[in-house]
């Protein structure tokens, strides 16, 4: 199937796309409850020859296309909520709530997928199966992916004609600061790290600040612990199978003259294997805990399972890359050498279907890549001509998918 003419077909969808990308701007609203962002993905889709499920225990949205012709089911993501924070863009249509943003480009990914859908029902004759539509809310920590898969995302019935129409593969687009607009990327095997949290409490004795002997002051002993934990990692992990361990926070007192009873250690652990997830969490807690004892204090070590691995079918992402380079050229399609730290819990969906997990640049046209703000920043900003080639690498991807399968 020809895709020469989908950046064309995309580049007539422009100005729309943008006015959606701007109004989910202006409203960002996070986690898995996301009404007016819903709503207004309802009204760019409305006269659509779609099927819509809303989804009952989050925001969700499952919009089933289907082609002139027999054959599979192809679905394509994109996540529509926001981060926690300020944004400090002074974009015309910046963020109208006060500590909610746009910082990682989902609204871009939702109204690249509604241009997709108008692409797509444009040539809904030619189209040999259907297309799975699937919004999804709470991508930033709070599993949305996970919630509409158990909710029966992948439960689809037979065609309209009766035929059998099973998903036989799964992509994704995410936008970043870091590639110059409009390039394409991607990789086989594991593109994105697992992510989990882990939470340190040690527990001493508060006591006199001008009395330390009388007391057992946690802080010294879970400092000593952080810094433990980097030695633990650059010396026991194979950089080849690597991992970060970073603390983001530590908690401990009250004030300058009273030793506290506890201190906490909070931090995020990113691993590319499942292997190395778990040697990392036995050896976090056999530092904390040996440290700890050396000073005879308590310690209590906790981990939350964050999403797992996200790991690209290697036979899809190749398809993908070749399905780019006919959109976006040779020059601007990238395989990146090694995984990427982040997380995301896409992974879900890929640890069920085959499929790929792809990035668009989105660097603005004046920035440099290498020091444009970048994603989860509070100065993101992102170029939406970029938004042409997503949708046509959305389109793409489906199209071809649906007309010869990778392998």
């Amino acid at each position: 199937m020809e895709l020469t003419t989908l950046r064309e077909e995309a580049r007539d969808l422009l100005d729309e796309t943008v006015a959606l990308r701007r109004t989910l701007h202006r409203w960002p609203e996070l986690g898995n409850d996301l009404p007016v962002t819903r709503e207004n993905v309802l009204a760019a889709l409305e006269g659509l020859p779609l099927q819509l499920t809303l989804h009952e225990t989050t925001s969700g949205i499952a919009a089933m296309l289907d082609g002139g012709k027999p054959g599979p089911t192809v679905l394509l993501r994109g996540d529509m909520d926001a981060l926690p924070l300020h944004e400090d863009t002074d974009l015309e249509f910046e963020s109208a709530i006060d500590g909610q943003m746009h910082a990682c480009g989902h609204d871009t990914h939702t109204a690249m997928l509604v241009g997709a859908a108008k692409l797509l029902s444009a040539r809904r004759d030619e189209i040999p199966g259907r297309v799975l539509f699937m919004f999804q809310p709470g991508e930033e920590g709070f599993a949305g992916a996970q919630f509409m898969l158990d909710e029966g995302l992948l439960d689809v019935s037979a065609a309209a004609d009766g035929s059998e129409s099973p998903i036989t593969g799964a992509y994704a687009i995410h936008i970043t600061s870091n590639l110059p607009s409009g390039w394409v990327a991607s990789r086989g095997g594991t593109i994105m790290a697992s992510a989990d949290t882990m939470l340190i409490t040690v527990t001493g004795r508060g006591g006199h600040a001008s009395q330390p002997h009388n007391a057992l002051d946690p802080i010294p002993i879970a400092c000593e612990i952080v810094q433990a934990l980097q030695t633990m990692v650059t010396r026991t992990i194979d950089v080849f199978d690597p991992a970060v361990v970073t603390v983001g926070r530590i908690s401990a007192g009250t004030t300058n003259n009273v030793i506290p009873e506890t201190a906490e250690i909070l931090g995020t652990i990113r691993t590319v294997s499942e292997r190395t997830r778990g040697k990392v969490r036995d050896g976090i807690r056999r530092v904390a805990e040996g440290v700890a004892a050396a000073h005879d204090a308590q310690v209590k070590v906790e981990f939350n399972d964050g999403y797992p691995v996200t790991v690209n079918n290697p036979g899809s992402a190749d398809f993908a890359l070749e399905v780019a380079k006919e959109i976006v050229g040779e020059p601007a399609t990238v395989r990146f050498p090694n995984p990427i730290m982040g997380a995301e819990d896409f992974s879900y969906v890929l640890n069920r279907l085959p499929g790929a997990m792809m990035f668009l640049g989105g660097t603005p046209l004046d920035k440099n890549p290498a020091t444009a703000a970048p994603n989860h920043s509070n100065r993101v900003m992102f170029e939406e001509e970029a938004m042409v080639n997503g949708i046509a690498l959305y389109s793409g991807m489906a199209l071809r998918h649906l007309s010869g399968l990778p392998t």
